[in-house]
Order: C-alpha cells, then sequence, then structure tokens
C-alpha cells in the first residue's frame, strides 16, 4: 500500500493542477453578471443554460488538452507563441474591464439580444446563445485555451502514460466546469447579495486577477522563447 502513495499523490498533484490553472482564467464570477442578463430569471431557462455552457466548456477544454498540440504543430505554431499570444487577449481583457466606466462593449450586445423575455427563448434558442458568447469567448477564452493547452503538451506519448493523462485531462476538466455550473446557476442570488457597490467591487478585482494573469501567461512564453533561443 506504501509503494502506491507516490504514485497517488502524483495523480491527485496533476489532477488539482488543472483547475487550479484554469479557473482563475476562466473566472466564472466575472461572466455571472453577463450570464444572469442573458438567462433571466426563469429557473428553467438559468438551469439549461448553465449546464449547456459547461458540457460546452468540458468539451474545448478537454479538446485542447488532448489534442490542441498536434493541431499547433499542424499549423506550424509553438506553444510559447500561444501562450504570449492567449497572454496578451487576456491581460487585454482585464485592462478594459479596468477601465471600462460604462457598460461592457459585450454586456451591450447581450442586452440587445435578450431584448425579448428570456422565459419564451426555445430550448435550440438556449443552446444557441449558450455557445456564443456565453461558452466562447466570455467562459472558455482564448487565455483559457492556450493554458489547457499547454497543459496538455505534458501528457506523455506512450499509450499507457497518455491514458493516464487522459484521465487527469476529463476529471480535472469536469470538476473545473462544476465550478462554472454552480456559479453561473447561482449567478442571480450571488449578484442579487452583492449588490450595486459589491458587484462593482467584485468586478474590479477580477479584472485586476485577469490582467495579472494574462502578463504571467505571456511571460512564461517569453521566458520559455528565451531558453530555445539560447
Amino acid at each position: 500500500m506504501s509503494s502506491l502513495l507516490p504514485y497517488v499523490a502524483t495523480f491527485l498533484k496533476a489532477l488539482a493542477l488543472i483547475p487550479l490553472t484554469l479557473l482563475p482564467i476562466i473566472n466564472p464570477l466575472s461572466g455571472a453578471p453577463i450570464f444572469a442578463q442573458t438567462a433571466g430569471n426563469n429557473p428553467y431557462v438559468v438551469t439549461l443554460m448553465a449546464r449547456q455552457v459547461a458540457i460546452n466548456g468540458w468539451f474545448i477544454l478537454v479538446g485542447s488538452m488532448l489534442i490542441g498540440s498536434y493541431v499547433l504543430e499542424v499549423f506550424g505554431i509553438s506553444l510559447p507563441i500561444v501562450r504570449i499570444g492567449g497572454g496578451l487577449l487576456v491581460a487585454a481583457a482585464g485592462w478594459r474591464m479596468l477601465n471600462d466606466h460604462g457598460a461592457d462593449a459585450v454586456q451591450d450586445a447581450v442586452q440587445d439580444a435578450v431584448a425579448q423575455q428570456a422565459s419564451d427563448m426555445s430550448v435550440l434558442e438556449i443552446k444557441r446563445r449558450s455557445i456564443f458568447p456565453m461558452t466562447f469567448p466570455l467562459t472558455v477564452g482564448p487565455g483559457s485555451i492556450a493554458a489547457a493547452i499547454a497543459l496538455g503538451a505534458n501528457f506523455p506519448d506512450t499509450p499507457l502514460r497518455f491514458l493516464h493523462g487522459v484521465i487527469i485531462a476529463t476529471v480535472g476538466a469536469s470538476l473545473t466546469v462544476a465550478v462554472v455550473y454552480l456559479v453561473y446557476s447561482n449567478a442571480a442570488r450571488l449578484l442579487q447579495r452583492l449588490g450595486d457597490v459589491g458587484t462593482l467591487v467584485m468586478m474590479r478585482l477580477m479584472a485586476f486577477i485577469l490582467l495579472c494573469v494574462g502578463i504571467e501567461i505571456m511571460w512564461t512564453g517569453w521566458a520559455e522563447l528565451n531558453h530555445i533561443g539560447s
């Protein structure tokens, strides 16, 4: 039994790395206000859309971890470049949120799209809106995709160890989107408890964290490029 402990510890460490890496980038709290406006007050619509966003995000994250690095090889793009590009987009989004003194442009677009009552949306319409803009780019954007590809690039190539990586990817992504589902399905209650001032403070804090995460991703990619060139 004691001989299995190192393997269990390694597995749990690799498993925890996925949500700990992706959740600060996905930052479901920052998407909660837009989700609440998109889904409306109908509990059925809220639950269905939150579940659909979680499912969509799961497929994107798992696909990025498992085949993302191979897709980059086809197009001749290196992982450090993806980190720099994704980090730049994440940092730009954080900077825009920090300096946004009015309604965000994406939020305006969502408000226009939900001019009709959300309770009247069909299942097909709910699924359509759950893909764009809620899943991509508001929840799983370029930064989280780049981070998922980076996580998947560390998976070994041998069949048995790759299967081990597949298990880690699927379970880790499941834990990540479970948090997204919990936040989105309770977005209205969360924002009501926070109030207008609390929501504004939370948005600014999340924007600053997002800016720092983007700079960290860019710095990692830049360091890798310098290491390759040296």
